[in-house]
């Protein structure tokens, strides 16, 4: 006899998020390289460059965007400027403001920057002043007046001895200051289009600037003038100096003079020899479309900033699209990628060995592989127009299909085959299940297409394998929204804005011949999905529904109803016997097939989501939203419990912890920077008598295992641990005042012992206790039976004094039971706390409407100790006398004896 135990995914968790951190505005890295700084509406974002993740966040309690941002060349002092026309000053790593003033511009702040000591601060307003602050002695030093315009762009010179600022404002010059004087010494003019960025020299004689009017100029400053301007035929944005002390012959630096490097709109790095104004090199990019190279000037990946690391010898660049992209020099090779702005997510699935990565399909038209671990991106180029995915392994795009491959190896995707057959937007795709020996395609041409596979897809980036279809079905009346190949490999299902789904058979040599259709649905069907271990499809639509047919008769199996907006996305998880369902509220819905119930509701987007995949483990699945947000679930019940099976116990604490209260970063551990989350929870489990023994267990291993001044340098940490001390005083009292009564216990055992008896104390085994117990004689104290009508034997047999015990009061069945073992060894019981008569009485009074296991608990307990013991005090006691007589009757009771 085999029993199988299918455990039910009764509730999923987020274990991380893949969020939008930067759209648009100013970017700037920690001068230790560790961080990236950048807007994202109302916050600026810190992300750490070693883990892809957000460990800071500073944001104006006013909720107005931040115009403008500048962190010290020491890295301590952040400070930012907002439409509201305030300067705050941030200990960021701690996200506390330390001191807010008015701006005393006029309009707000368009760029600021530091001086090489983090002691000046210049401010560029949208109204043409300059402000200049002393952030030590907090006061404001220069107001620089002449420039014309929004003064977009403020530059101290390196060598601060100099005492020169360079500003650059809508009249195309750049203006040099001189601080001693407060006036503005030249105006350098050479630009005929706004000044995007300037770079120094490393002896700080040489200056190089850049502009959208497709040139950069060298400066001599000694001079003030120009001594070479250079056309570089694109919009530049950025421009860096590279340091003439290394050698970088890999990109084209053969001499000694004067290299810098451009970003701008063609998306590519060029370095520029400034002596002969020669490019001598030029970035290679991966191979792009004939659509692609037409529309140039709107290309995705043109840069908008171009950042130097020198510690590390990299390059930064920001995208267009907002992603940052880390080069390492002298190669410029790709060393890192974060996307700091998905907008909206049309589709996510996981791809990789044991589900490590994610595949995410936006409206743009870059495809966006994430390794989960590290939120390292690979950016997929090759398509125009937007772009969803489907399949474990492939993809598509507008009216083209593409097959993208990934190395199991090093995690790298590449384009391996393509074709284009449809002659309109492609909607879906699916592949074959068994092995991967065909693509089905389905397009707002109403038809569906299937794609044989090449036997060997290893190809070069220079020979792509080219697709061209085997079999060419109009399958329906309008677009096809979804199509799903069975387990088998044998059937196809298409689901389509005609309101429909339909059965399609692929065992014919190249047919698609149609087998039958499924209607019911009042709109649009959104996804079609097979069941992994039944003959039965699942659909879900327009209409709110999703609903489940058969595929031997086509008829509706059961309709699931819960959604108050379209049903987007349905797949099978549970081993087939659960489903997740997606809809336009921003919800996910989780259905038991057999009862037809929504056993849970997840809520963590604020559009529609689109997205929706599970692993092939079952343990987790991914959700991505028109919020641009991408969240990653895991399997909270199951996965909890096999952990604890497998005695993992710091991966189930780090599981678990996002089930609580306030969810904690992701991919938390229990040693590291975010062990501030259990400090925070601690604070939490303290304040209730039930779990105080689990907070202190836990801070005890804190405080053992993290060192004092790392604890204190968490975030709100000084707060927590201040919210310790009243609690754990409390408890402390508690444990003494418990203390002292076991030691009024050992005294009175002592006490009360027989001359020449053998002498026992209470440290002694159970065994030995009792046999103490036993021989010890004495003259029992007499109680007034007679005013509670109980008859109650006087003869002693052993003694126990009996104090408060607090988990009684909770009613618990464990109390009751352990209480009732020890009654039968009692013979003297005194009662310290007469509200257990009061409510044992009132358990028992509530017996007629149904409360028959803890009235029988109730009962077992006074049965036990009334015959066997004598109760004293009790006249001291108002009101108490009548519980006792009730108890008595409750005790006759012929069905609670029973």
């Amino acid at each position: 006899l085999a029993v199988v135990c299918l455990l039910f995914s009764y509730s999923y968790a987020v274990s991380s998020k893949i969020e939008p951190f930067y759209k648009g505005g100013k970017v700037q890295i920690s001068k230790d390289e560790k961080y990236i700084f950048c807007t994202c509406g109302s916050r600026v974002n810190v992300l750490e460059i070693s883990t892809g993740k957000i460990v800071h966040s500073v944001e104006h309690d006013d909720q107005e965007d931040i115009t403008s941002f500048a962190l010290s060349c020491d890295d301590e002092l952040l400070v930012t400027a907002s439409r509201a026309l305030l300067l705050k000053q941030w200990d960021w790593r701690q996200a506390e403001c330390t001191r807010s003033w008015r701006a005393i511009h006029t309009v707000p702040v368009a760029s600021m920057t530091f001086d090489s000591t983090s002691t000046l601060l210049a401010t560029g307003g949208c109204d043409g002043t300059i402000k200049l602050w002393d952030v030590v002695k907090q006061y404001c030093t220069h107001n620089l007046k002449g420039s014309s315009g929004v003064v977009h762009l403020v530059q101290f010179h390196p060598d601060i001895s100099r005492l020169q600022l360079f500003s650059s404002s809508l009249d195309c010059g750049i203006r040099m200051w001189d601080l001693r004087s407060s006036q503005c010494v030249c105006v350098l003019q050479s630009h005929y289009s706004t000044v995007t960025s300037l770079s120094f020299s490393s002896d700080g004689g040489t200056m190089v600037s850049s502009g959208r009017d497709k040139i950069c100029t060298v400066w001599n400053l000694k001079g003030r003038k120009a001594e070479r301007t250079v056309p570089v035929y694109e919009a530049v944005e950025s421009v860096v100096v590279l340091p003439q002390n290394k050698t970088f012959f890999e990109i084209g630096v053969t001499s000694k003079d004067l290299h810098f490097i451009t970003a701008g709109s063609k998306g590519v790095l060029r370095v520029w020899e400034a002596s002969t104004a020669r490019c001598v090199y030029t970035q290679t990019l991966t191979a792009v479309s004939e659509e692609e190279e037409e529309e140039k000037d709107d290309d995705p990946r043109s840069l908008m900033y171009l950042l130097h690391m020198p510690a590390s010898s990299r390059l930064a660049t920001v995208t267009a699209e907002h992603n940052i992209l880390l080069y390492q020099l002298p190669g410029l090779t790709t060393q890192q990628q974060f996307v700091g702005y998905n907008d909206e997510v049309l589709d996510v699935k996981f791809v990789g060995k044991d589900d490590s990565h994610i595949v995410v399909a936006t409206n743009s038209c870059q495809l966006k592989v994430f390794e989960l671990l590290t939120n390292s991106c690979q950016i997929l180029y090759g398509h125009t127009g937007q772009s969803p995915a489907e399949g474990s392994k492939c993809m598509f795009i507008k009216m083209s299909v593409r097959v993208w491959q990934m190395d199991s190896d090093s995690g790298q995707v590449h384009c391996v085959a393509q074709g284009s057959s449809h002659t309109n937007a492609v909607g879906t795709i699916s592949c074959s299940r068994l092995k991967v020996s065909f693509v089905v395609s389905g397009s707002q041409d109403c038809t569906v297409k299937v794609w044989d596979l090449p036997a060997d897809l290893s190809t070069t980036e220079a020979d792509i394998h080219q697709l061209t279809p085997r079999a060419t079905e109009k399958a329906h009346d309008k677009d096809v929204n979804s199509v799903a190949v069975s387990p088998n490999d044998k059937l196809l299902a298409s689901g389509s804005q005609d309101r429909t789904a339909k059965l399609w058979s692929l065992a014919g040599e190249g047919n698609v011949g149609l087998l039958g259709v499924f209607r019911g649905h009042r709109r649009g069907v959104w996804a079609v999905c097979f069941s992994p271990v039944d003959q039965v499809l699942a659909t879900s639509s327009a209409d709110g529904t999703t609903k489940l047919w058969s595929l031997q008769d086509f008829s509706c199996l059961k309709t699931f109803e819960g959604h108050d907006a379209s049903v987007l996305k349905v797949v099978f998880v549970s081993r087939g016997t659960q489903l997740l369902t997606s809809g336009s509220d921003g919800l996910v819905k989780l259905w038991t097939i057999k009862t037809n119930e929504c056993v849970k509701t997840l809520d963590a987007h604020q559009d529609k989501v689109w997205g929706l995949h599970g692993s092939r483990k079952d343990d987790k699945m991914v959700t991505g939203s028109a919020d641009s947000n991408i969240a990653v679930w895991l399997v909270s019940v199951q996965e909890l419990s096999n952990l604890l099976h497998e005695k993992k116990y710091l991966k189930a604490l780090g599981l678990s912890l996002p089930f609580l209260p306030s969810p904690p970063p992701p991919n938390i551990q229990l040693f590291g920077p975010h062990a501030e989350s259990l400090l925070r929870y601690c604070v939490v489990w303290n304040t209730n008598a039930r779990n105080c023994q689990d907070a202190q267990a836990v801070l005890q291993v804190l405080l053992t295992h993290v060192p004092p001044e790392e604890l204190l340098q968490y975030q709100g940490a000084r707060a927590h641990l201040e919210g310790l001390i009243p609690y754990t005083e409390r408890h402390m009292q508690r444990i003494g005042r418990l203390l002292q009564a076991s030691m009024f216990l050992n005294y009175m055992w002592q006490k009360m012992r027989v001359a020449g008896a053998p002498s026992r104390v209470l440290e002694t085994n159970d065994q030995e206790h009792q046999e103490g117990m036993c021989t010890s004689y004495f003259s029992c104290l007499s109680f007034q039976a007679g005013q509670t009508g109980l008859r109650l034997p006087t003869f002693p047999t052993c003694f126990l004094v009996f104090l408060p015990w607090p988990e009684y009061h909770r009613g618990q069945p464990k109390a009751h039971s352990v209480l009732c073992l020890l009654c039968f060894k009692m013979s003297f019981f005194i009662l310290t706390d007469w509200s257990w008569v009061k409510r044992d009485s009132k358990i028992c009074n509530r017996s007629s409407r149904g409360c028959q296991h803890n009235t029988k608990t109730v009962v077992v307990f006074w049965w036990c100790l009334l015959p066997h013991s004598i109760l004293i005090s009790a006249q001291d006691k108002p009101g108490v006398l009548p519980h006792f007589s009730f108890l008595n009757e409750a005790l006759t009771d012929n069905d609670l004896q029973g």
